[in-house]
């Protein structure tokens, strides 16, 4: 697994289910949707003012990105994503 940098977030695509008839089916894994799971988070930086700034995502929360800000990553046959932690618009609970 990589660990990002600075303020980086690796993410991971959760599949999308669709219900039919009471049965769950897993989509395909290139899905549209803009939910992913956070698998490692940076540590932070400081800023020229000497501030410590941390990183706001926590491994393991469901997360909406925005789509066009991620970088592609594969290892191992799986897919992440490198976006930064500005570029997360909201967790899901």
């Amino acid at each position: 697994m990589i660990k990002p940098f600075r303020d980086y977030v690796v993410l991971e695509k959760v599949p999308e289910e669709k219900q039919v008839g009471g049965i769950i089916l897993a989509t395909s894994k290139d899905n549209d949707s803009a939910l992913a799971t956070v698998v490692a988070v940076g540590p932070g930086y400081v800023t020229k003012e000497g501030q410590k700034v941390e990183v706001e995502a926590k491994v393991g929360q469901k997360v909406i990105y925005k789509k066009y800000s991620v970088t592609d990553y594969v290892e191992n046959g799986n897919k992440f994503m490198l976006i930064k932690d500005s570029d997360i618009l909201a967790v899901v609970e």
